[in-house]
């Protein structure tokens, strides 16, 4: 559990998909002591419209466990690019900065926490 700069708090979880670009990306999967979820996406997709309830349903349910990044390829070509991203929704697991899984296509919750477990979180 992460803790507040300034008071030391303990901070809640984080419990919803993290919206990054080129810049917070490595940042976070750099730091990132739990798997990783990526949901690469864009606006005018409705397969990731779809998903989006998903991808929110899984940050919730894996608060704590994992992390779900929200990676919009429109605003972020450099990343979709990175991750050989050809069509979307496209999802991507990372561990230690490693890609363990990658898959295409629209998937619910379901699938995600399982792979996040896979993963293991």
């Amino acid at each position: 559990m992460g803790r507040c700069g300034a008071c030391k708090t303990p901070l809640p979880p984080i419990a919803e998909p993290i919206n990054v670009d080129d810049g917070s990306f490595d940042d976070i999967v750099t730091n990132a002591r739990v798997p990783i979820l990526i949901d690469f996406w864009a606006a005018w997709c409705g397969p990731c419209r779809t998903a989006a309830p998903e991808v929110h349903k899984t940050a919730a349910d894996m608060a704590g466990r994992a992390i779900v990044l929200k990676v919009d390829t429109e605003q972020s070509p450099k990343l979709s690019q990175r991750f050989n991203v050809m069509s979307i929704p496209n999802f991507v697991v990372m561990k230690n900065g490693a890609i363990l899984i990658q898959q295409p296509g629209l998937v619910d919750h379901r699938q995600m926490i399982a792979w996040l477990t896979k993963a293991g979180a």
